[in-house]
């Protein structure tokens, strides 16, 4: 619980809020409309990505009914629920020009056989291994791509090679993005790599021993997350 609460303020030191894109979707029509489907890292980054793009494009992401952002987590919750973040309530009718998303580092995590909660045992299996990664993450894609919408894939981001939390053990993001680069090569899908941006930067911007990041690595990120849809936007003009 004390883990969840940090996260979740991490998050929240940011300075959008989420439902004010819900407006102004409403109001500024001639703007194209972004889609962000990504776990808790696409969460913190989120708000930084609307406000750098305020004026040109309506940036969203997954609500819960209660408001707050929507963890989309890993591929196995992506093949079942990835009709519904594409027509969430309240944005049927909205066409996604773009989607940026990711999936990665909750699939790396190991998860208790029995119970499907975290795990801190090494020995128990990956939420889903590469196999099954691949096979969920190309369903996923077959349905981002029915949308007709100028599609985005990011990188998974790295973390330390011991984090707080579920175990991941060091090196999966690098199996993990090899894995989904080489199926979005097959699709023509671009590809945002923010595991190489934040390699580097990692001791300034991570928070120590986790996976998620202090507020200026989310506006790090944001600030890549920002260019790569600002190209799309540009190219289609």
């Amino acid at each position: 619980m004390e883990r969840r609460k940090f996260i979740k303020n991490s998050i929240y030191m940011t300075p959008a809020v989420f439902l004010s894109n819900l407006t102004l979707a409403k109001t500024i029509i001639n703007l194209p409309n972004v889609l962000i489907l990504g776990d808790s890292i696409s969460i913190g980054y989120t708000p930084f990505v609307q406000e750098k793009l305020k004026g040109k494009a309506n940036v969203y992401r997954p609500v819960l009914k209660n408001g707050d952002p929507e963890n989309c987590q890993g591929t196995t919750n992506g093949v079942k629920n990835i009709d519904r973040w594409l027509a969430q309530s309240g944005l049927e009718n909205i066409h996604w020009d773009i989607i940026h998303f990711n999936f990665g580092l909750h699939d790396i995590k190991h998860v208790n056989p029995e119970t499907g909660e975290n795990s801190t045992n090494p020995k128990h299996p990956q939420q889903a291994d590469i196999k099954q990664y691949k096979k969920n993450l190309k369903e996923i894609v077959h349905k981002l791509k029915a949308t007709g919408s100028h599609l985005i894939f990011a990188t998974t981001t790295p973390y330390p090679d011991k984090v707080d939390g579920p175990v991941r053990k060091p090196g999966m993001p690098e199996k993990y993005n090899k894995a989904a680069i080489n199926i979005m090569n097959k699709n023509d899908i671009i590809i945002n790599d923010l595991y190489a941006f934040m390699l580097p930067r990692m001791s300034k911007m991570q928070i120590p021993n986790n996976v998620h990041f202090k507020a200026e690595g989310y506006d790090a990120l944001a600030g890549k997350v920002a260019e790569r849809i600002m190209e799309v936007i540009r190219d289609r003009s």
